[in-house]
């Protein structure tokens, strides 16, 4: 059985209104000091890391650069750990200390 033509725009109508709703909300995609912060110490962590994991490839060079790659690894869980104290002093994504005085 075919729907009219009535019932198929009020459905479509419907349909567009909820699904415009739902993208009317600005999410901020992480785009807060807590984020900023937690993104470059965890890039440094995976930089040192990265240059630590060459450098115990080279002969005589291997103890040292385990521990270089071991303290790469526990600088990138403290940036974790830091973008979450952050976000929840108010520098997250619609926190507290981040909203507009009216200055």
């Amino acid at each position: 059985m075919a729907r009219t033509a009535p019932e198929t725009q009020s459905t479509d109508d419907a349909r567009m209104a909820g699904h415009s709703a739902s993208h009317d909300e600005t999410i901020g995609h992480g785009n807060s000091p807590a984020a900023w912060t937690c993104v470059f110490v965890m890039l440094a962590g995976a930089a040192l890391s990265s240059f630590a994991y060459i450098f115990a490839s080279t002969e005589g060079n291997h103890d040292a650069g385990t521990l270089l790659f071991w303290i790469g690894a526990l600088v990138m869980v403290v940036g974790l750990v830091l973008g979450v104290v952050l976000k929840k002093a108010g520098y997250g994504v619609g926190g507290h200390k981040l909203k507009n005085s009216g200055h």
